[in-house]
C-alpha cells in the first residue's frame, strides 16, 4: 500500500502502549493494531484526529505516502519489451 502508517514511532517517542493509546483515544486495542500494521482501508478524521491529540503529533507524523513497489509497474519480459503489470 503506497501509505505507511508510522504510529510504531510516534509510541515508542511517547513511551506509550498500544494499549494506552487505544483507551485514550476511544478505539478498540484490534482496530488500532488494524491501524499500526498497515490493513486498514480507511481511517476517519475524528479518529486521525483523536490519535494526533493524545500523541501530540501531526497527521504528516503518523502518514506518509511511498511510491509503490517498482515489481507493481512496469515488468520487463525477456526479449519482448515492457508488460504492464496488473
Amino acid at each position: 500500500m503506497p501509505i505507511a502508517v508510522d504510529i510504531d514511532v510516534m509510541l515508542a517517542r511517547r513511551k506509550m502502549s498500544v494499549g494506552e493509546l487505544a483507551e485514550r483515544v476511544g478505539i478498540t486495542p484490534a482496530n488500532l493494531a488494524v491501524l499500526k500494521n498497515g490493513r486498514a482501508k480507511a481511517v476517519r478524521f475524528a479518529t486521525l484526529a483523536a490519535l494526533c491529540e493524545v500523541l501530540e503529533c501531526q497527521p504528516g507524523d503518523l502518514l506518509r505516502w511511498e511510491a509503490e513497489d517498482a515489481r507493481t509497474k512496469d515488468v520487463p519480459i525477456q526479449g519482448h519489451g515492457v508488460l504492464d503489470a496488473p
